[in-house]
């Protein structure tokens, strides 16, 4: 690895489809900026559709041979997610990559359209859902396709309560938020680990972005109403924060870098992973507890219904 990757390194990706969930901002949109500039075919899946549509044509001005769409996700709806999949299969025969990037950050408690706690919902159950139901297509697609997951540094202060996860009891924002980011991490290493059993060639890795300027910051405060608290968030990203470009280059490593194994967390590689370029980073050692990861899958299934050995008839 190049100690200063950057997208530039990136291979060509002509003839690769990819799916970025949240790509109309932040780590999303540089994510689709890195892939297209490669001359992949993108598509931006995105919840508010006239934020992705001024995103999409932003990367068109820039890029105006880009092979990209956009089409209509809502991970905080099942339903959504389940219908996402199969428009993505009827439109496309192939998925080479699948960017589990969305994600909302230290919200005032919400719950989704099935009732979940917002952040764990959104940021876990709806992308382990997403990749389940497309995961057959990837197995179908020559190469070696990859699922790429963010997390964070905050997995760190993330625990699971399998008797209230829907944190009836004692809801804090940044708790929750460590939650779903530790889920991620667990979620990412016990799919390579199931691949691996059954001898597929898809890769699961995951990364982070480091400390990066994006709406996650301000998107509590926000909702909370509390411009002195956004205003703050927004001071800190201009004083403290790494670009969002920089941002995504773990994920666009961990995307297309013809050295990445399954398993592999990637991160910024400076002080305290918080900015930087990427590289190898270790997460806690929760977040390898093989029996936490088993049981996160199990309840996971039952809670979306989305059964991995099942086929996607099945799991209609």
């Amino acid at each position: 690895m190049s100690t200063k990757w950057t997208a530039n390194d990136a291979p060509d990706q002509t003839g690769k489809v990819a799916i970025i969930t949240g790509a109309n901002s932040g780590l999303g949109f540089e994510t689709t900026r890195g892939l297209v500039r490669k001359n992949a075919t993108v598509v931006m899946a995105c919840r508010d559709l006239k934020k992705g549509d001024a995103a999409l044509e932003k990367i068109r001005r820039e890029f105006p041979d880009a092979k990209v769409e956009l089409m209509q996700l809502d991970l905080a709806d099942l339903d959504s997610v389940r219908q996402f999949a199969d428009n993505f299969k009827q439109r496309y025969s192939r998925l080479d990559l699948l960017v589990n990037n969305a994600g909302i950050m230290a919200i005032p408690f919400r719950e989704t359209k099935q009732g979940f706690e917002m952040q764990f919902g959104t940021n876990h159950l709806g992308h382990f859902a997403l990749t389940g139901l497309l995961l057959p297509l990837m197995l179908e697609t020559p190469g070696q396709p990859r699922v790429v997951t963010t997390s964070s540094g905050l997995h760190m202060i993330g625990d699971l309560n399998f008797a209230d996860l829907n944190w009836s009891k004692g809801y804090t924002p940044q708790k929750a938020y460590g939650r779903s980011k530790l889920s991620n991490l667990l979620f990412a290493y016990e799919l390579q680990h199931r691949l691996d059993a059954q001898g597929a060639k898809v890769l699961s890795v995951a990364s982070h972005p480091g400390y990066a300027a994006t709406n996650l910051q301000t998107a509590g405060a926000i909702m909370e109403g509390k411009p002195f608290k956004e205003r703050m968030a927004l001071l800190g990203n201009r004083l403290f924060a790494q670009s969002a470009e920089m941002g995504a280059l773990p994920t666009l490593y961990a995307a297309t870098a013809p050295d990445v194994k399954g398993g592999q967390y990637f991160g910024p590689s400076g002080l305290l992973e918080m900015r930087g370029y990427p590289k190898v980073v270790s997460s806690n050692k929760k977040s390898r507890d093989p029996e936490l990861a088993a049981k996160l899958w199990a309840v996971s299934e039952e809670l979306t219904g989305v059964s991995f050995s099942k086929t996607p008839v099945e799991q209609r």
